[in-house]
């Protein structure tokens, strides 16, 4: 695997994803060839505006730290760079679903990230060659390496607080989960399955990622009918706050690395309805079946 020794451009960018996908040939996914720096930047379309929010080099800075600290535990990586990249992009949500931005980051800013951290570390029994899943570059947020970051600290986050996502993030089964589901984005929700996943750790159980699939199709079922917004109502964002959070980024000094940013103060989850949520969610997760391994396995 090689890392690319390019400086990241100053600005970032959107890089269209039919283009991006034409860059990510077998041995650019494989880490064996770099990618055409030239051809990504001449490809991608500036971003108006001269705030700080689209500088490259704080995003740079955040994902060199990460693989030197987590050199020799990469997955735990996530937990401490979900928050620090929400709260130095300081985007909306409108802004965060254009696909583009993920691409440039991911294609033009931290290549190297993202084969160091996706990068399979067992060989597979076919013999077929190591490469990283082309949409951990350009593919869905619950899949694509910075997205899936930027995301999961949206929606498990409880206003300011960080603290649920480092929670969520801590466990992968957690992140490939729930972000693909629809229920999600009600705060008292991601909330409670953040707690029940802390009780799960805290008591120790086997199995904990089979678990945490289990409680989210659980979950999920039963959102189709209970309607969690409806019986555990929340009060709406303030967009203002949000605002005067994202404009406040000029002023603003570099996250810190050794404890958590704090995010926008635009409100957090209604407590009765989380704790309503949470006892819920308890009782999904004690009667929510297992996978069968043995048949996964075919035996």
């Amino acid at each position: 695997m090689s890392r690319s020794p390019l400086e990241p451009p100053e600005r970032l960018a959107l890089l269209p994803t039919t283009l991006a996908s034409a860059f990510l040939t077998n041995g650019v996914l494989a880490g064996r060839d770099g990618l055409p720096h030239g051809g990504i930047l001449r490809a991608s379309i500036p971003i108006k505006g001269e705030s700080a929010r689209w500088n490259a080099a704080p995003v740079r800075d955040l994902v060199e730290e990460a693989m030197h600290r987590f050199q020799d535990a990469r997955t735990d990586a996530d937990a401490w760079l979900a928050p620090r990249l929400h709260a130095t992009l300081r985007i909306t949500r409108g802004e965060a679903a254009r696909p583009g931005l993920w691409n440039f980051l991911a294609l033009a800013v931290a290549p190297d990230y993202v084969l160091w951290r996706h990068m399979p570390t067992v060989e597979t029994k076919d013999g077929a060659r190591r490469e990283v899943s082309g949409p951990r570059f350009v593919g869905p947020h619950n899949d694509q390496a910075f997205a899936r970051l930027w995301w999961a600290a949206e929606m498990f986050r409880d206003g300011h607080d960080y603290l649920p996502a480092v929670i969520a993030c801590s466990c992968q089964d957690m992140i490939d989960a729930a972000l693909r589901l629809d229920v999600i984005d009600h705060k008292p929700t991601a909330l409670a399955l953040v707690r029940v996943l802390q009780g799960l750790v805290d008591e120790g159980v086997a199995r904990l990622g089979d678990r945490v699939n289990a409680l989210c199709t659980a979950v999920n079922a039963a959102g189709s009918t209970l309607m969690y917004d409806v019986i555990a109502p929340d009060e709406p964002p303030d967009h203002d706050a949000l605002a005067e959070w994202i404009v406040g980024v000029d002023t603003a000094p570099a996250v810190p690395w050794n404890r958590l940013p704090e995010g926008p103060a635009d409100g957090t989850a209604r407590k009765s309805s989380g704790e309503l949520l949470t006892q819920m969610f308890e009782g999904f997760s004690a009667e929510a079946p297992l996978r069968d391994r043995a048949l996964i396995r075919g035996t």
